[in-house]
């Protein structure tokens, strides 16, 4: 059994891990569980694999299920700024890395939400061969749609005091994990293993770095991969999508939603108007059944 932080019980997340050694001998965690066609869930910011808790076990007696952290998250480590380079660029060579170390012979079916859509689409826009389906929960891949302007509370976390409040108070996790739900709250102990693998200054790393290298100007370290990564979603246009979303999003609202509904318009599309971002906890006894049913087709 995988060690587990102080606020995340085995009942909540029962799953023996792996891990990986990526750049630098970094340990990346990730879950193999089950047998089957693969299925790669990527997580975002500032959650980690316990996102895909349910949905992995609901999928792993079929499937052959994939859940990394990535660097800095969840149960990976979590280096400084002088052993590994916090940017898009490193999380897909990271999930790649990943892949080719378990050369799966059979496609992929990716499942992606916040800013892990950016990076798996980055990924199966590098390979769109490999992907036999994709599955979209509140996320982008894209540079900010028309008529959306860049959250506040996003801006707040790119200042010197927001800095401040991520580390030295998780206040990023610990929001995320409160407005994140709409439908139902996050319970207290919820909330707490949410932000569990957070709990120092320096295990909060990730979860700043991640909002700091969001591209706004062509001058940010993220905006050329971006760029190419939306100029060949258009090589995505065949493969069956699944989107499942909250438009009560903090970030990922109605206008990512339309961008999706403009690029993929053969999209399967399931909109759950009381949910919000987390939405594998708002509408899980909805969304899981439409996951399964749609890999398993």
């Amino acid at each position: 059994m995988t060690y587990l932080p102080e606020n995340v019980t085995p009942e909540q997340y029962p799953f023996s891990g792996k891990y990986l050694p990526v750049r630098g001998g970094l340990r990346l965690h990730y879950l193999d569980e089950g047998a089957g066609k693969p299925v790669l869930m990527l997580h975002g910011n500032p959650s980690w694999s316990f996102y895909y808790r349910n949905l992995a076990r609901a999928l792993r007696g079929d499937n052959r299920v994939i859940v990394p952290d990535h660097i800095g998250c969840g149960l990976s480590d979590k280096p400084g700024d002088d052993n590994y380079d916090y940017t898009l660029k490193s999380r897909v060579e990271d999930v790649e890395t990943l892949l080719d170390s378990l050369a799966l012979q059979e496609k992929i079916t990716l499942v992606v939400h916040d800013w892990g859509g950016m990076i798996g689409l980055a990924v199966a826009a590098r390979r769109p061969g490999r992907i036999e389906k994709i599955v979209v929960l509140n996320t982008g891949a894209f540079f900010l749609p028309g008529g959306k302007s860049f959250p506040a509370a996003l801006r707040l976390v790119r200042t010197f005091l927001g800095a401040l409040l991520v580390r030295g108070g998780n206040a990023f996790a610990r929001g995320a994990a409160w407005v994140g739900c709409k439908r139902k709250r996050m319970s207290p102990a919820l909330r707490a293993a949410y932000t569990a693998p957070y709990d120092s200054w320096a295990n909060r790393i990730a979860t700043l770095r991640f909002v700091q290298d969001i591209p706004l100007a062509p001058g940010d370290k993220a905006y050329a991969l971006v760029d190419e990564t939306q100029q060949k979603l258009h090589l995505l246009s065949g493969v069956p999508m699944l989107i499942c979303w909250g438009p009560k999003d903090f970030v990922f609202d109605r206008h990512f939603l339309a961008e999706w509904r403009r690029r993929f318009p053969a999209a399967e599309v399931h909109e759950f108007p009381d949910c919000g971002h987390y939405i594998l906890e708002d509408a899980a006894d909805e969304v899981i059944p439409l996951i399964k049913n749609f890999v398993g087709k």
